[in-house]
């Protein structure tokens, strides 16, 4: 029996890894992934580092000095790979973790093998579960959802871009830099803001744990922080590129219907509408409220329902800054409670 299983090694994962190792702790780390790299290395080759929102270095493995114009699954992955093997860390990669079941005082955790621990702290992320919106009628033409975006060559003719986050935008200029049609529908008007000042994101951070701890599920990502308004967005919103035509009312065999009573032809859709946490695993710890979130406890790592299982990479932790610093606060949670039940 191991004191402790992390379940993904993503950065959230990695960093709490770290953190246990430092403390002594005797862990593994269990990932889906057949390699290290998380979820970046199935990002799309055209997402360059420096397109990326920051990524935040992993403890004491400073990420300096990279090409920004490489492809950031490349470089997220060697740097991943880099720190499992600098720190010797226990990663199992291709181990798929299909549940996990509370039994007396600790946990069985069900992947390549059956896994026993006395906590669990979960790492999973978004990334393999996709959100797909339902619309009324039905579309015939080719659809692909952002884990499945590989590059504008997948497209001709006119694409419809749905979602109103960075994603969406991102996609929408670079299949207009390769001379694809778009059109692009958004629920909301898109909320372009400036970040500035370190306020902002603390204040950001305050929204999701104020969620989180009430047991509300995390907003999307844009839901929370607004889209970037740069000069790049500002000229695709002046050449009309990124100006929403609303919310769609209905899809039929090649053409979408808005709620403004317009008709466009299309050839494609791009769904560019966010990922849920992938919680499937945990369905058997009944942690989710009827209203679909975990509650959380005041440090944003500890689930208030069942001692012994934590989460990182989830609500405020989400970002690659929030995941290395909930990857400690796992960690010396875990720690803590492992001597505590001693």
């Amino acid at each position: 029996m191991y004191s402790t299983i992390v379940i993904g090694s993503g950065q959230a994962g990695l960093s709490a890894a770290h953190h246990l190792a430092k403390r002594g702790v005797d862990f593994l780390v269990l990932d889906a992934n057949p390699g290290p790299g998380g979820a970046w290395q199935n990002r799309w080759d055209s997402l360059t580092l420096g397109a990326t929102h920051h990524i935040h270095p992993l403890p004491d493995f400073p990420l300096e000095n990279q090409d920004s114009t490489r492809p950031a699954s490349a470089v997220v992955k060697e740097y991943y790979g880099e720190y499992e093997r600098r720190f010797n860390l226990p990663v199992r990669h291709s181990a798929t973790v299909t549940s996990v079941t509370r039994v007396e005082n600790h946990f069985e955790v069900h992947a390549d093998q059956l896994y026993t621990a006395r906590t669990v702290i979960n790492a999973t992320g978004t990334w393999s579960n996709p959100f797909w919106p339902v619309y009324p009628g039905q579309f015939d033409g080719p659809q692909v959802h952002t884990n499945g975006f590989i590059s504008p060559s997948q497209f001709s003719g006119r694409v419809l871009v749905v979602g109103a986050g960075a994603s969406a935008t991102q996609f929408i200029v670079q299949l207009r830099e390769a001379g694809v049609d778009t059109l692009w529908s958004t629920r909301r008007a898109p909320d372009w803001r400036e970040f500035t000042g370190a306020e902002w994101g603390l204040d950001v951070e305050r929204q999701v744990n104020e969620r989180t701890r009430a047991g509300l599920p995390p907003k999307s990502v844009v839901g929370t922080t607004g889209l970037l308004l740069n000069e790049k967005m500002r000229a695709g919103i002046t050449s009309g590129a990124l100006v929403s035509r609303g919310k769609i009312a209905r899809l039929e065999s090649d053409a979408v219907v808005f709620v403004d009573g317009t008709r466009e032809k299309i050839d494609a859709i791009l769904w560019a509408t966010g990922f849920r946490h992938a919680h499937r695993h945990l369905r058997n710890l009944k942690l989710h409220t009827e209203a679909g979130g975990i509650v959380m406890e005041e440090d944003g790592v500890s689930a208030s329902a069942m001692p012994g299982i934590f989460f990182v990479g989830y609500g405020a932790s989400a970002s690659t800054l929030g995941a290395t610093r909930a990857g400690r606060k796992a960690a010396l949670a875990a720690a803590k409670y492992l001597g505590d039940a001693t």
